[in-house]
């Protein structure tokens, strides 16, 4: 199979001809209750759901990126049934995320939607964790006796841990990431645009490094804009993206066209 490459077809039609645990990690977010008009395309969620798995190595991870639309008042509940799926099917939920967006989208007696899920799911443990750090308000060097929470509420010694902590001044970042989107802060690429519904490339590159290493291969089986390949080429993984439109496969190729000609760019 050709790596590095844009497949305009059904993404079932691509990864039938991936042999078993062949990905590392695949990152995407499908066109998820008639939220957007993507060409008048749809797709039959479990029979993908299945290929990912089968495709994907033991160790490895997929990002399933997915919110719910509200229909005669209700949230129509999508984005459970389907990680309730992956898990039938042998995937464990190894972590629900929560990709929080500055573009708020108004309700109608309810608050404003700001969020969607990031539903982190393994074959097995994850092989690769190379957490996101941020800054900590404990300073470097400072020492903290671990201590946990009993069940019946008193407070004890962790011994599963060393008895003090010296702190680096970071520390991992939560399963919560707030991530500029829309306007010019998903992407600096213009072309990026001409899809309905741009990957923020923060998004993408924050559990591409999180969850793979370099040399793996990347997988986005809803290629889009081509968010996943740019930043995985930058970040030296190899990619491999499917997206059904020849409209949207023209976007992306032309958008990831400099960053392939221009190792160097970054």
């Amino acid at each position: 199979m050709e790596l590095n490459k844009i497949y305009n077809e059904n993404c079932l039609d691509t990864m039938k001809r991936m042999p078993d645990g062949f990905i590392d990690m695949t990152v995407t977010s499908p066109p998820y209750d008639s939220l957007r008009d993507y060409k008048g395309y749809t797709f039959p969620f479990e029979d993908i759901a299945k290929e990912l798995y089968r495709v994907t190595k033991d160790g490895g991870v997929v990002v399933w990126v997915v919110g719910d639309a509200t229909v005669n008042g209700s949230e129509t509940g999508t984005s459970f049934r389907q990680a309730l799926y992956f898990k039938e099917i042998g995937f464990n939920l190894h972590d629900t995320m929560i990709y929080s967006r500055s573009g708020k989208f108004p309700g109608v007696n309810r608050y404003w939607q700001d969020f969607e899920y990031m539903f982190v799911l393994s074959k097995g443990k994850p092989k690769t964790f190379n957490p996101v750090r941020v800054k900590s308000v404990r300073k470097k060097g400072e020492m903290v006796l671990a201590r946990k929470r009993l069940k019946n509420g008193e407070l004890a010694e962790d011994t599963c841990h060393k008895k003090k902590t010296e702190f680096t001044g970071e520390k991992n970042e939560s399963n919560v990431w707030y991530i500029p989107s829309g306007g010019v802060t998903s992407s600096n690429d213009g072309i990026a645009y001409e899809h309905p519904a741009i990957f923020p490339e923060t998004l993408a590159k924050g559990h591409i490094m999180t969850w793979s290493n370099e040399g793996d291969i990347v997988y986005d089986c809803f290629g889009g804009s081509g968010t996943t390949a740019k930043m995985a080429h930058i970040h030296n993984r190899k990619w491999i993206l499917s997206e059904i439109s020849q409209e949207y496969c023209e976007i992306a190729e032309k958008r990831i066209k400099p960053y392939i000609t221009q190792p160097n760019l970054f």
